[in-house]
């Protein structure tokens, strides 16, 4: 994945809350095309991973290298909402993703940092802090990849335990991030620790055929989540794996990672 030197020049301006910026906190992921969800023979498959679809994603876009971390939530909003705090008994450390957070916090704590940032003169216009889209999540996840984890297809899941906080290892909590191996972009707990929110309404399959920057169905109660948690099995931490949650729901067990995105439409 190679950064081009217009992308770059377009895009080196674009820096984040306390110096975090491309190369730092953020992967730069290009425009691009893959086949979202996974194939009907695919180990651990659920039936809402398909029709698989062609996405072609027509604007490049930086990813958060790391699941936003309970300090930087705390320094954005004022307070942190988590269960694995030392308000629940477990030892302070503010590096662990941030979670007990529903939708609405989600993007609130986007459009805050969007505001904090752009004051502070280190955004250019049209640029954003934001969830990803649901294809957006699944192309940074793969990294080019088409196995079901971005380092392979691991049958037996004896790699994972490498990349990812999961119900076998992760004893039942949350870690710091960045803990484990990253992906093949660079990008840390894409695979358990907290599912992460997206922006789309929950939907129970794909479109199939071919589709350019989808946004997901228009309405719904429930928002997607990506990536398994660590206190979900191991096939639900699958590139293509996915469920959703009610958007007003507070669980331990979800967090989120932001985009940083220029030039939007």
């Amino acid at each position: 994945m190679n950064t081009t030197e217009s992308e770059m020049d377009q895009n080196t301006v674009l820096l984040g809350n306390n110096g975090v910026g491309p190369g730092d906190r953020f992967v730069w992921a290009p425009a691009g095309q893959f086949v979202m969800g996974s194939t009907t023979n695919e180990v651990g498959r659920y039936d809402t991973e398909g029709p698989q679809t062609t996405v072609t994603l027509s604007r490049g876009f930086w990813m958060g290298k790391y699941e936003v971390t309970q300090g930087e939530y705390l320094a954005v909003v004022g307070k942190n909402p988590s269960y694995f705090s030392t308000n629940n008994g477990f030892a302070e450390d503010l590096s662990r993703p941030v979670e007990r957070v529903n939708w609405q916090d989600a993007t609130n704590y986007c459009a805050l940092l969007t505001a904090q940032e752009r004051l502070a003169g280190r955004l250019p216009a049209g640029a954003a802090y934001r969830l990803p889209t649901e294809a957006e999540w699944e192309y940074a996840s793969r990294a080019g990849s088409t196995t079901r984890f971005s380092y392979g297809d691991d049958p037996d899941y004896t790699e994972l335990t490498h990349y990812a906080w999961y119900t076998a290892n992760s004893g039942g909590t949350t870690h710091a991030v960045g803990g484990k191996l990253p992906n093949r972009w660079g990008l840390y707990d894409m695979s358990g620790n907290v599912w992460e929110w997206c922006s789309d309404c929950g939907s129970d399959h794909y479109t199939g055929g071919n589709v350019t920057d989808p946004q997901g169905p228009s309405l719904g109660l429930c928002r997607v989540i990506r990536g398994g948690s660590c206190d979900y099995y191991a096939s639900n931490c699958r590139s293509a794996g996915r469920d959703d949650c009610i958007a007003s729901g507070r669980c331990y067990g979800i967090g989120f990672r932001v985009v940083l995105a220029p030039n939007q439409p």
